[in-house]
């Protein structure tokens, strides 16, 4: 009796102890999965998904051969992964100016989570692990992603405090995901995929001109080009959010004209563009942090909104 009352209270006593340890590894699991930037991460999947849907004749046919349904999933698996090595790369480099954001201060690597030599290799491993998942789908997806990548990480990242026009490098590899879904599904590069990675394009320049105006003073304490911590008045930023949005309603619209899409797809798109287009005017009339912000919802309305019209045009 008197040991099993010993081994209770040593038990008691370990507790608190493995309770930690579990609070400790899913915390740090989290830190790791917060360095991929979930969010980002989960819309590049979504518009290679999207780009996959547009590129096949009808979604139920296709994924009843199982070889197809493997290739899908081969797809969204590597695409997810080079997306999240990308983005801890991100992370890794920006690291000491992430430092002076009060948005990012608080990120893993500067807050002394995670270690920066662990993060590079975290980074490095997630980009060639999805790399390896796509070589069994075809070339044409691994060299499109293996472009984004190097776009993202060498070019765009050290490009954003030395220019303005690194908005529009970064658009690049925003929409190349969208391609490679593309490609995934018909192993070529087709009008419809041209079409589809110019939406994604173009729909990038309003959402991040939005987002840089509502964290105006964070961007700037950072160090970063942008066009918002240049501009007093805003009034040329929400100049450029209306001309792009204009820009991107004719690619919005064309994928139906290149009978990728049919009319259920262009009735539901037409109202999407309408209510970006009508936001970004009123950003436009009265630059402010609240129309910035409505801008920036909108601009999730409307991708979202595409996403669920192609898939439902496929099925």
């Amino acid at each position: 009796m008197e040991t099993l009352q010993t081994e209770l209270i040593l038990s008691e006593k370990k507790m608190p102890a493995e309770k930690s340890v579990r609070v400790g590894l899913l915390s740090t699991v989290a830190s790791y999965y917060e360095m991929t930037k979930p969010g980002i991460t989960r819309m590049v999947v979504l518009s290679a998904a999207a780009g996959y849907y547009l590129g096949v004749p009808r979604a139920t046919e296709h994924f009843a051969v199982a070889e197809n349904v493997v290739n899908f999933f081969l797809a969204m698996l590597g695409t997810a992964m080079v997306s999240a090595g990308s983005c801890v790369l991100n992370n890794f480099i920006e690291r000491d100016f992430d430092k002076l954001m009060k948005r990012t201060m608080l990120r893993p690597i500067p807050a002394g989570i995670i270690a920066p030599k662990i993060a590079l290799g975290f980074g490095l491993a997630l980009g060639a692990f999805g790399v390896l998942a796509l070589s069994f789908v075809n070339m044409l997806t691994v060299a499109l992603a293996v472009l984004t990548f190097v776009l993202y990480v060498n070019i765009y990242t050290p490009l954003k405090r030395r220019t303005t026009l690194s908005l529009i490098v970064g658009g690049f590899p925003g929409a190349i995901p969208a391609l490679g879904g593309w490609t995934a599904a018909t192993g070529s590069v087709g009008l419809g995929g041209l079409m589809f990675f110019a939406l994604m394009f173009f729909w990038q320049m309003p959402h991040f001109l939005a987002l840089s105006w509502m964290y105006k003073q964070d961007y700037e304490r950072g160090g970063y080009e942008m066009l918002a911590v240049h501009d007093e008045t805003g009034k040329r930023l929400a100049l450029q959010t209306v001309l792009y949005i204009v820009l991107l309603i004719p690619c919005t619209l064309a994928l139906t004209f290149v009978r990728e899409t049919g009319m259920v797809y262009l009735a539901g798109a037409s109202i999407l563009c309408a209510i970006f287009l009508y936001f970004s005017l009123q950003l436009l009339r009265n630059v402010s942090v609240v129309n910035a912000r409505k801008v920036l919802l909108s601009s999730y309305l409307y991708l979202v909104g595409i996403f669920v019209l192609i898939f439902i045009d496929k099925v």
